[in-house]
């Protein structure tokens, strides 16, 4: 199990709050260019008001005045890496182009860059500052 990995499985606990809300099931692990980690649980609600274990991961780096990522793992209660959905793919690319070089762990032992995740990225050509 990769340290990035050990780090994120650390928290992945599922618990059931109530009948509306469970959370922890999915944690995420966030190492920075700058070296610091971040982490984040998934919140599962019945609503679908929940979030996944990136973006809350993404919330604590942002907190601390980070945004530039080297490398991202989401894993579940075993321990296995699970891939980022869609939504977080593109937060992840939007706080900055740069991230599109972060390494992701989609599956164990399975390493891609950010960018293969996106290969028909819109934001490509917009002339847009990114």
């Amino acid at each position: 199990m990769t340290p990035l990995r050990e780090i994120a499985h650390t928290w992945a606990r599922p618990k059931k709050l109530n009948d509306f809300i469970e959370y922890a099931g999915v944690s995420a692990a966030i190492e920075t260019a700058a070296g610091n980690i971040y982490t984040g649980i998934s919140i599962d609600t019945a609503c679908s008001m929940g979030f996944c274990a990136e973006h809350s991961a993404i919330a604590d780096m942002l907190k601390h005045g980070e945004h530039l990522i080297k490398a991202v793992v989401a894993v579940d209660a075993n321990g296995d890496a699970v891939p980022p959905c869609g939504r977080c793919r593109e937060l992840m690319s939007q706080l900055s182009r740069e991230n599109l070089q972060a390494t992701i762990e989609v599956r164990n032992g399975v390493l891609v860059k950010l960018e293969a995740l996106l290969p028909y990225d819109w934001k490509e050509g917009l002339g847009r500052e990114w």
